[in-house]
């Protein structure tokens, strides 16, 4: 059996409460941490939960913005808007502290997360939180922040995700359109297993794009998540192949 150490992270404490179920089948975790959901309660929880399933723990920091779950990009100052990161980050750190965790990176949420990607003011808002925390950072393949985060001497971690379709210019497909969402076992498992071994992904206007990665993402709000990495990590089984 071919054993492939990769890095598979969930995007979690988003309220699915599927943790549980979730956790033997990946190995690094991004915790929402008060901007679009979360608490010291949820936050709490999931550090215990990730600690006993020996998963790597990152900050999911995202615009404060509960309403519209982090996913709507927010006109707000600099200032205003690296305090409150900084606030959530911290939140975070203080449960990991004590439980004599390390935080182990940062990987933004939503609007946050694909503003970041190719906006050079907010990567670099990112980026110096990464270095205030001396930590890693999770960002999209291809992007802008990975360029600039790798001149900063920030160790990155380049994502590619599992369960979304992606257009040719290594952006993800837009959640307005029907098609943004993998939802098929099977076609995740295609989607996967081109990543891996022909370092490729087939865009939705059927490109093979080339892509490198780090860590692979399933949505941790996704209600179909636990099901479809259960099935992912068997049928990678019946093909002689091993994720940890």
């Amino acid at each position: 059996m071919k054993k492939l150490k990769i890095d598979i992270n969930a995007d979690v404490g988003e309220g699915i409460g599927n943790e549980l179920e979730l956790f033997p089948f990946i190995s690094s975790c991004s915790i929402a941490c008060g901007g679009h959901i979360g608490n010291q309660q949820s936050m709490n929880a999931i550090v215990e939960l990730a600690k006993r399933f020996k998963l790597k723990i990152g900050a999911h920091p995202s615009f404060d913005d509960k309403k519209n779950f982090g996913r709507k990009i927010l006109k707000i100052k600099k200032d205003k808007l690296i305090d409150s990161l900084e606030s959530q980050i911290k939140s975070l750190i203080q449960i990991l502290n004590r439980n004599k965790i390390k935080l182990n990176h940062i990987k933004p949420h939503g609007a946050l997360y694909n503003l970041a990607a190719n906006d050079k003011k907010t990567a670099l808002i990112i980026i110096g939180l990464a270095n205030k925390y001396n930590t890693k950072l999770y960002v999209p393949y291809g992007s802008l922040i990975s360029k600039l985060a790798v001149n900063e001497g920030i160790r990155i971690y380049n994502e590619l995700f599992i369960d979304r379709n992606y257009n040719d210019d290594f952006t993800l497909v837009s959640r307005n359109n029907k098609n943004a969402l993998i939802q098929d076992s099977k076609k995740i498992f295609n989607h996967v297993n081109q990543i891996i071994n022909k370092k490729t992904i087939l865009t939705v206007n059927k490109k093979n794009i080339s892509v490198a990665f780090d860590t692979l993402c399933i949505h941790g709000d996704n209600p179909k998540a636990v099901q479809l990495m259960k099935n992912l990590f068997l049928t990678f089984e019946e093909n002689g192949l091993k994720i940890n």
